[in-house]
């Protein structure tokens, strides 16, 4: 793996960026407002998957990276969670559902990648 000089890089921040936007779409809809916890939880999950890839990595030591990026894919998991509930809830459609968790899973996958380097 070429040395990556900035988190920015990282292509599990590069996902999980996009997972934060996608999981913000969603959010946005109507129904969401109603379920004030659930949004923000939802939100604040998704966030904590790159901020945590970006923190770690600027920590400066391979332990408080790899320290972080296990917090990060917990949320990855969490979003997962969450997800379901959204779906159960009817606050998204089976698609949406399925397209938000298949970028979580590859957002999880690419940061366990970055645990066993």
């Amino acid at each position: 793996m070429a040395t990556v000089k900035r988190f920015e890089d990282l292509e599990a921040w590069k996902l999980a960026r996009e997972l934060v936007n996608l999981i913000y779409d969603l959010t946005d809809k109507e129904i969401f407002k109603r379920d004030y916890d659930l949004k923000n939880q939802m939100r604040s999950a998704a966030v904590s998957i790159m901020s945590n890839v970006a923190e770690g990595f600027e920590r400066g030591s391979d332990r408080d990276f790899a320290r972080f990026l296990f917090i990060s894919k917990a949320s990855c998991g969490e979003i997962r969670s969450q997800l379901y509930v959204a779906l159960d809830r009817k606050y998204i459609a089976q698609e949406e559902f399925n397209s938000a968790t298949e970028k979580a899973v590859i957002t999880s996958q690419r940061i366990s990648g970055l645990i066993k380097y």
